[in-house]
């Protein structure tokens, strides 16, 4: 038995890297993807929006607490609580998060709690300066980043941490944005062209030949056909007459070729982008289909959505609330409860509420003829 023990520990890899931990490869990814997508945000508008349009449709919530009047100061405390530099509320720390959480597939937050053990704020910290390593199951352990090296924090109770679908072993969540980089690469280019090409077909240039004759004035007659030519195109916002003598000709630069047709690439793109936000394409603005609409199986499937990001939330809201009620000596019991996600017409809505009305007035009178 010994034997075996010292044979197994005889087996070590010889290829393995040991230039970086796990923990620091996955930060150093981290930092690099997050980098490519805040740039892509920056870059291409739809996928902002999305981010944008999924943190509103997440919608609001209230708590609710066994005591009533613990709770009415808890409600009072998440309309006012300071949150980063400007903002207040605990909305405003919600979105926040979720936005965060979206596009970096991580979000870090810290309680900031006063001398006297009350929290005072909440205050959403930037990735680039954290650094997080696997610890125990649901408690990762967090690092400082500095000049001098990376310090682990002195309170890391205080500090939350909500991955979106992460990697086993790994404590960093994946962002919806991953695989759009390179379709968003394949999208500008497009963008670019359509640009480039435009400003080459759409700012018309000129091409004039002039086929001088046997004469010896033929030079200075060219001469005077650039110079008019030259001053008529000079101002843009002008429009002036050119006289020429002789055999003359004036052709569009690029007048033979058509522009190229865009649409069915860039739409090809946007579906796929679109697809990995979960959003139907008219939320966006996009009209594909002139009776385009939402419907009920594709408000089944975004609630979904929504109620999974709510899901990862719920506990950190929780956690806020009870720090709070902590700090002022009360203890008791604490429900989340979101608000119901309207995703239907309202007049689809009002029409299922009539008729569940005359369902049930229906059903009353039944009731009454048989009781006579």
């Amino acid at each position: 038995m010994n034997l075996f023990k010292k044979r197994a520990r005889q087996k070590k890899l010889q290829t393995e890297d040991k230039t970086f931990s796990f923990a620091e490869r996955a930060a150093l990814m981290q930092d690099c993807e997050g980098e490519i997508y805040a740039a892509l945000r920056e870059s291409v508008p739809i996928i902002d929006a999305a981010i944008g349009k999924i943190v509103r449709l997440c919608g609001g919530f209230s708590v609710s607490c066994s005591d009533k009047t613990a709770e009415q100061m808890l409600k009072r405390f998440l309309c006012e609580v300071p949150v980063g530099a400007v903002n207040r509320g605990i909305d405003a720390f919600v979105a926040s998060t979720l936005d965060r959480m979206l596009t970096y597939g991580t979000a870090v937050s810290e309680l900031l709690i006063d001398e006297g053990g009350r929290l005072v704020a909440l205050y959403g910290a930037d990735l680039r300066a954290v650094e997080l390593r696997e610890g125990e199951p649901a408690k990762p352990e967090i690092y400082l980043r500095g000049i001098s090296g990376s310090e682990k924090i002195p309170h890391p109770e205080r500090v939350m941490v909500t991955a979106l679908s992460p990697e086993p072993h790994s404590p960093y969540g994946i962002s919806i944005l991953r695989g759009l980089p390179f379709l968003s690469r394949v999208l500008l280019s497009i963008y670019s062209s359509v640009g480039v090409n435009f400003e080459r077909m759409g700012n018309m240039r000129f091409a004039v030949t002039y086929k001088p004759g046997s004469g010896e004035y033929a030079p200075s007659c060219a001469e005077e056909i650039a110079k008019a030519w030259s001053d008529a195109m000079r101002d843009p916002t002008a429009v002036r007459d050119f006289v020429a003598v002789g055999d003359v000709d004036i052709k569009v630069i690029g007048g033979e070729c058509a522009m190229p047709d865009v649409s069915v690439p860039i739409r090809s793109v946007l579906e796929q982008i679109i697809a990995k936000t979960g959003l139907p394409p008219f939320l966006l603005g996009i009209s594909w289909s002139s009776t385009e609409r939402m419907s009920a199986q594709q408000a089944d499937i975004l609630t979904s959505e929504l109620e999974y990001y709510r899901g990862l939330l719920t506990p950190l809201i929780l956690k806020i609330c009870r720090t709070y009620l902590r700090g002022e000596g009360i203890n008791c019991d604490i429900a989340v409860e979101w608000n119901n996600i309207s995703l239907q017409d309202e007049t689809e809505l009002a029409r299922a509420r009539l008729y569940n009305a005359q369902a049930e007035k229906l059903e009353t009178e039944r009731g009454k003829n048989r009781d006579e």
